[in-house]
């Protein structure tokens, strides 16, 4: 068998950015991945349809603040940091009320 070993790469079908992204460079290179580029143009009236998923981002954010040791980065190795990174994230999706249907 030919190829590389282990799952074959995933790339998102689309990649969503902010104002702050809105340069032509950035959405060239997402579409040399082959990705298509959803960014909001300045200038330009609120109302690009970013703002829900963009919420999710944030308060994903927001919910690791609760955790004291990732407010602030007090970890020098990388590793550490990660996988308090990796804890929260489990705690978070734990905590998270489940529906029951």
């Amino acid at each position: 068998m030919r190829g590389k070993r282990g799952r074959p790469r995933r790339h998102p079908n689309v990649v969503r950015g902010d104002r702050g992204y809105d340069h032509d460079e950035y959405r060239r290179l997402v579409r040399g991945l082959g990705v298509q580029p959803m960014i909001a143009r300045r200038g330009i009236e609120r109302g690009s349809g970013l703002r829900k998923q963009r919420w999710v981002v944030e308060r994903a954010f927001a919910h690791l603040q609760w955790f004291c040791r990732l407010r602030i980065r007090w970890e020098i190795r990388a590793d550490i940091h990660e996988a308090f990174l990796t804890l929260g994230c489990a705690l978070i999706c734990w905590r998270r009320p489940r529906s029951v249907s």
